[in-house]
């Protein structure tokens, strides 16, 4: 499994649990559930992204600069988390902010598949891929598993 093929997986669980939240209703324990899987998707998607993919593809001029718009994205994805988690999870508010949320991780992943992933293909040799993926996939391994004690405990 090389890199891409790794953050891919993730992007699927992101856009399914996404999707998910959004046809949730009211502050019920679904809706609190997807939400929380959601959050700790992108987190330790992100971190994990962020050692492993993005730092190394940012210490080359070409990585540095198709890099600012995913990380720019990342900011944005965590406001808009923020300001769910502030928000009654019964005000029709919140739906428009998840919906909002969807929207703009869809719209992330797109950007990513299409257009990042083919511009840093060119940039990493097939070894980094495999070894980034080794390493993306432990870290991001370790960040869903402390949320799953989480949930059980």
């Amino acid at each position: 499994m090389n890199i891409f093929e790794a953050l891919r997986e993730s992007h699927r669980i992101q856009k399914d649990l996404s999707e998910q939240l959004i046809h949730t209703s009211g502050d019920t324990p679904e809706r609190r559930k997807i939400f929380n899987l959601l959050k700790n998707e992108l987190f330790a998607h992100a971190v994990a992204e962020d050692r492993y993919f993005y730092s190394p593809l940012m210490m080359t001029d070409s990585g540095l600069n198709i890099t600012r718009l995913a990380l720019a994205e990342y900011q944005e994805m965590e406001a808009i988390l923020d300001s769910l988690e502030q928000t009654d999870f019964s005000h029709s508010r919140w739906l428009v902010l998840a919906k909002r949320l969807s929207d703009t991780v869809a719209g992330h992943i797109y950007q990513k598949e299409q257009n990042f992933f083919m511009k840093a293909g060119k940039i990493l040799d097939e070894n980094q891929k495999i070894t980034l993926a080794k390493k993306y996939l432990s870290e991001y391994k370790k960040y869903k598993a402390k949320e799953i004690m989480r949930l059980i405990g």
